[in-house]
């Protein structure tokens, strides 16, 4: 277990969400990726009103933030980049694989978050709008675009590279949003994809840690 309460890192999280974003939350990126690494941290948890100067650690109010040292980062990426030149279990050391890597972190939060994203708002956050449902074929076709893409890219490879990296922690991590919106259904590959890496042991003991506050911080009669 890399939690540490006199970690030099630290990461904050929500205290406390409702059912339908639990484990898709995004301190879990950074939570799992310390568990790769293997590097101790601590959790410094918020809730709905915000810690007095948080904007000046997050300017959109949002988590996560890491702090480790001197060094302050907020964004998922950023952070993911910054522990990754820290550990070479998460990034390669040779410079072409590195950036190799790095590049995927990109595309997962620019060229299908978005889209993967935006779909599935219109079933759950946006679905009493009005326009939700006449928007739906649209985002459809532009999420199985880059989906379709993203398949093919990835073809029968366990990993986007070579090897493990951050950039396949952002990808899955983007793609269990997809995937619980119903929107890898027809790619079994990418199905598949997501399932080594909830599988492996550092993502499990980061899902747990982060199921672990909702529960201990569970509002006096609000369903789990």
């Amino acid at each position: 277990m890399a939690i540490n309460p006199n970690a030099s890192i630290e990461v904050t999280a929500f205290r406390w969400v409702p059912e339908g974003p639990r484990g898709l939350v995004k301190d879990l990126r950074v939570r799992w990726a310390l568990e790769e690494a293997g590097l101790d941290y601590r959790v410094r948890l918020i809730g709905a009103e915000r810690p007095a100067g948080y904007e000046m650690e997050q300017p959109f109010n949002q988590v996560p933030c890491l702090r480790d040292g001197g060094v302050q980062i907020f964004e998922s990426g950023a952070i993911l980049q910054y522990l990754g030149e820290r550990s070479e279990a998460l990034l390669p050391r040779e410079q072409e694989a590195r950036y190799r890597a790095i590049q995927w972190t990109y595309a997962a939060v620019n060229s299908v978050e978005p889209f993967v994203q935006f779909r599935a708002l219109l079933n759950s956050f946006w679905a009493e709008r009005d326009w939700a449902t006449p928007a739906k074929p649209t985002f459809d076709e532009l999420a199985q675009l880059r989906l379709g893409q993203l398949s093919k890219r990835l073809g029968d490879k366990p990993w986007l590279e070579d090897r493990f990296t951050i950039g396949d922690i952002m990808m899955v991590t983007v793609l269990r949003l997809a995937k619980r919106s119903g929107q890898l259904d027809a790619f079994d590959n990418l199905t598949s994809y997501v399932k080594r890496g909830e599988e492996r042991p550092a993502f499990r003991r980061a899902l747990a840690d982060q199921f672990a506050a909702y529960d201990q911080n569970e509002p006096q009669g609000e369903a789990a």
